[in-house]
């Protein structure tokens, strides 16, 4: 297995989760793909020749069954104030907690697409994507996470079964204890480094 240099560390994107590289497919959802896609048989783990880590393998054809992380696409709507809208997640994981809106990408869109629509679902505001803030993994739900910069171009600022609750947070007002996950502690952290110099965020990442 390849292990990343010790030069480079594990990357910017790795500041968001503590998962070890080489933990392989997380239990949970290895536990959730159990027959292969081809033809129903039970799937194995096990070693395939010529791959560097053990695979889901159908016990009957041999196909392998690979496990890649989702790509969730967020977006963070910034108001002509310059504030940061944050929505109070409704469902779990981090129900009760704010993030930025998102949602898992599409098959037919492109991230930016992705952001724009789950941003108007979610939060009622209409975006348009300005800027790429960060991408930032979180190998324990195997997702990664793009997050973007987006001016609010139209809309109304509404709450959803999704979002409990709407607010436009000045940069030195964001509610750290209450962040839900760390792709949003850091994705928030990278732009206040860009846009809010001024403004330090806590020294440790909150929540998820």
């Amino acid at each position: 297995m390849t292990q990343p240099s010790p030069s480079g560390g594990r990357g910017l994107d790795a500041r968001s989760t503590d998962v070890p590289q080489g933990a392989g497919v997380p239990a949970w959802l290895a536990a959730s793909i159990t027959h292969c896609a081809s033809c129903g048989s039970p799937l194995e783990l096990r070693t395939v020749e010529g791959e560097e880590r053990p695979r889901l393998v159908c016990a009957d054809n041999g196909h392998i069954t690979y496990v890649n992380p989702r790509l969730v696409s967020t977006a963070l709507p910034i108001t002509d104030a310059g504030e940061v809208v944050l929505l109070r997640r409704g469902f779990e994981p981090g129900r009760g907690l704010w993030a930025q809106p998102g949602g898992f990408l599409e098959v037919d869109e492109t991230p930016s697409e992705g952001a724009m629509r789950e941003t108007l679902e979610e939060i009622g505001l209409e975006v348009a994507i300005s800027d790429i803030v960060g991408l930032y993994a979180r190998l324990e739900a195997a997702v990664i996470v793009l997050a973007y910069e987006a001016t609010i171009v139209g809309g109304e600022l509404r709450t959803t079964p999704e979002a409990l609750e709407v607010r436009a947070f000045a940069p030195a007002d964001i509610p750290w204890p209450e962040i839900a996950f760390r792709t949003t502690w850091w994705a928030l952290v990278d732009w206040l480094a860009r846009r809010h110099p001024e403004v330090r965020p806590p020294e440790r990442a909150a929540g998820r």
